[in-house]
């Protein structure tokens, strides 16, 4: 009778181990892709298996990305706490807290300037013009202050600095690219062009809005019809809605803003008596709001946040790729067309009563990424709540700080974009935050 070792009758007892797969084979390329759509690298701890343990697969859904839970028997522990995320806002803690801000902005806005007026003769002010009102001892003087001048300024206000930081974070999400600002498909340079044309020509002021929501129009859709015909004729079949398509669109923003800005540069020179008038439009400034204005760009800024908001969700799936989420079922073309369209008509409409106001489709994003995490489903909501407020705040600053003169608000947004983009290069949570 043959005798068996103890080694062998161990082995020949013990269970047969996972059958190994083949280095091109299904779990390759399921993890591969996992990898891909996540940002992983193949030889990253997450998505590693230890012996006896499922695999966290991430899945992509029109919500954004999801990684899927290590099951009900391992609860996360302070260490799943750790990381990127940690230290960020919750998303309902920053719209609460974004709303508080715009509604102290308002009140600051309305309350504080050259003529200091308390909040109580603001309500008493504001009481007085209601239908049915009771009898409220608010001077002639405050009322007109409040009703005619600072209260339709303040709203003008909120609604642009909503509509570029909106437009901001839109465009940024839909190119993937964290430069990117509500200026840049030529917005800016058509809009500049418009309002040049209409001061040198000496025409009625009140064309100039008209004149400049034009220009920025054209030069968008000059823009993307140009960029995307490009892409189009590209040698990839998918390119049109590939990354070659976004890339030929803003090389197409790059040379018709150029084209645009060399046009009115030589209009400036040719008229230098107009440069002064010129100027004060390019900077930016909120001190020729009145009501008509107000009511003049809300239809546009409520159809354009409406219709950003409505598709928070697609630019959280655009954020994995343009090619994964065309697997997923997302038209890619149609949605970044959307968005661009939406973006462009309530960025002109505030360009053409405000003038160029820049940074602040780039400041108000990034900094909501940094506080509340980077998905669009609270980043663009807060963007636009938080826009309107930073913008009522420096236009605050811009009024008051050489008190009875203005300063322009360009002026004041540029000087606080350059130290905040300081932050941004010495800050590793902020890189990370952009990326």
């Amino acid at each position: 009778m043959t005798s068996v070792s103890p080694r062998s009758r161990a082995g020949a007892e013990e269970p047969a181990g996972p059958a190994p797969v083949p280095a091109g084979g299904a779990g390759h390329a399921g993890a591969t892709a996992a990898n891909r759509a996540t940002g992983a690298a193949p030889g990253d701890p997450a998505t590693r298996s230890r012996a006896g343990e499922p695999v966290a697969v991430p899945a992509i859904t029109p919500e954004g990305p999801v990684t899927a839970s290590r099951g009900p028997d391992r609860p996360e522990g302070r260490r799943g706490r750790e990381g990127p995320d940690a230290g960020r806002v919750r998303p309902g803690r920053a719209l609460a807290v974004s709303g508080v801000l715009l509604l102290v902005a308002l009140a600051a806005g309305v309350s504080i300037g050259p003529a200091g007026i308390p909040l109580g003769a603001v309500a008493d002010s504001l009481i007085a013009h209601l239908p049915w009102h009771p009898s409220v001892p608010a001077p002639a003087i405050d009322v007109a202050i409040v009703w005619q001048i600072r209260l339709p300024r303040v709203l003008l206000g909120a609604l642009v600095g909503a509509m570029l930081a909106g437009g901001g974070a839109a465009y940024q999400g839909v190119f993937r690219n964290p430069l990117a600002d509500p200026y840049l498909l030529g917005v800016a340079a058509g809009a500049g062009l418009g309002a040049t044309t209409v001061i040198i020509t000496g025409a009625n002021p009140a064309l100039l809005p008209v004149a400049a929501f034009a220009g920025a129009v054209v030069a968008v859709a000059l823009t993307y019809f140009l960029g995307a015909s490009t892409g189009r004729r590209g040698t990839d079949p998918g390119a049109a809605v590939g990354g070659s398509g976004t890339a030929s669109i803003l090389l197409a923003g790059i040379a018709v803003a150029a084209l645009l800005t060399a046009a009115q540069t030589y209009l400036q020179q040719s008229h230098s008596q107009s440069l002064q008038a010129i100027y004060s439009w390019i900077l930016g400034g909120l001190s020729t709001a009145d009501w008509g204005q107000v009511r003049l760009i809300s239809p546009y800024v409520l159809v354009a946040g409406v219709a950003l908001l409505a598709h928070r969700r697609l630019l959280d799936v655009l954020a994995v790729g343009e090619v994964e989420a065309g697997t997923l079922g997302v038209n890619v073309a149609r949605v970044r067309m959307s968005i661009v369209i939406a973006a462009t008509l309530g960025t002109a409409a505030a360009v053409a009563v405000s003038g160029l106001i820049g940074f602040v489709g780039i400041i108000v994003p990034h900094a909501i990424r940094l506080s509340a995490g980077p998905s669009y489903r609270i980043v663009l909501p807060v963007s636009m709540i938080g826009g309107a407020a930073f913008l009522v705040l420096t236009d605050i600053a811009a009024r008051t700080v050489q008190a009875p003169a203005e300063v322009p608000i360009g002026v004041l947004t540029a000087a606080i974009g350059a130290p905040f983009f300081l932050f941004v290069l010495r800050s590793r949570r902020a890189r990370q935050g952009l990326s």
